[in-house]
């Protein structure tokens, strides 16, 4: 079973009270997270370099580590890290959004966070990070028309490969909000995976168009943060059992 660790802004987190201020990790943790790993000998991959480990064509201590909406604090304060500790990841970024901020949150009182532009994403990419699509709009995708929602899916994979000049093989559901036609239209317009929100470690088993993940918090503890990187969902859910009854 593999860990695919989901983040999304690494930055100083919004004052208290502010919605979603949970998403944002310290930089100070973030390291101290990767280092963790690492001194564990486990190495952080990008979806694309995680396959074959998926797919039971490699075994060894990996983690998939992924980064949602493209934030331009991951490419200031996440990105010297993950150099530093060798390890590499996916960023998930939303093509109309970039060089903006996250619109898609205002309606909740998010404060607006900037994205990285056009510029950002191929710095990131040329720092050997893969760059996966996030649609390009964020929107909720079974809202949508089926030929909407193929848009968002198929053009955006096409616009990200105009700026990287590279395919673009990994998706990610905004909301994590899917149907199994929805992971079907991005099987065929010629992705390789696709991530959700549902929490959990990777079996070899699962749907490589519904892979769940495991959503690393802004008051997650160390500790915590390894359990829910080297413990699969259903022993957490045991062993807190065994201490409710004890």
């Amino acid at each position: 079973m593999i860990p695919i660790l989901m983040y999304h802004q690494i930055g100083e987190p919004n004052p208290k009270g502010t919605p979603y201020r949970g998403l944002t990790v310290h930089p100070r943790d973030f390291r101290r997270q990767m280092v963790w790993l690492r001194r564990l000998g486990y190495r952080g991959l990008s979806m694309a370099q995680l396959m074959p480990y998926l797919q039971g064509k490699k075994t060894g201590k990996v983690f998939g580590l992924t980064f949602d909406d493209g934030y331009q604090n991951v490419l200031e304060h996440a990105l010297p890290v993950l150099e530093d500790c060798g390890f590499h990841a996916t960023n998930y970024f939303v093509v109309r959004m970039l060089g903006k901020t996250n619109t898609w949150d205002r309606a909740e009182g998010v404060p607006a966070a900037a994205l990285m532009d056009v510029q950002g994403l191929r710095e990131w990419f040329a720092a050997g990070h893969e760059v996966g699509s996030h649609t390009l709009n964020h929107p909720v995708l079974p809202g949508l028309s089926p030929e909407l929602a193929l848009n968002e899916i198929r053009d955006s994979r096409e616009a990200l490969e105009q700026i990287t000049g590279a395919p673009v093989k990994a998706f990610c559901y905004p909301y994590g909000k899917f149907t199994p036609e929805l992971a079907a239209c991005v099987r065929n317009a010629g992705y390789e995976t696709a991530t959700t929100t549902a929490g959990g470690l990777v079996r070899r088993s699962d749907d490589p168009f519904a892979l769940p993940r495991v959503a690393v918090m802004r008051s997650t503890l160390l500790v915590r943060f390894l359990q829910k990187c080297l413990t699969p969902l259903e022993d957490r859910k045991r062993i807190r059992q065994e201490q409710r009854l004890t």
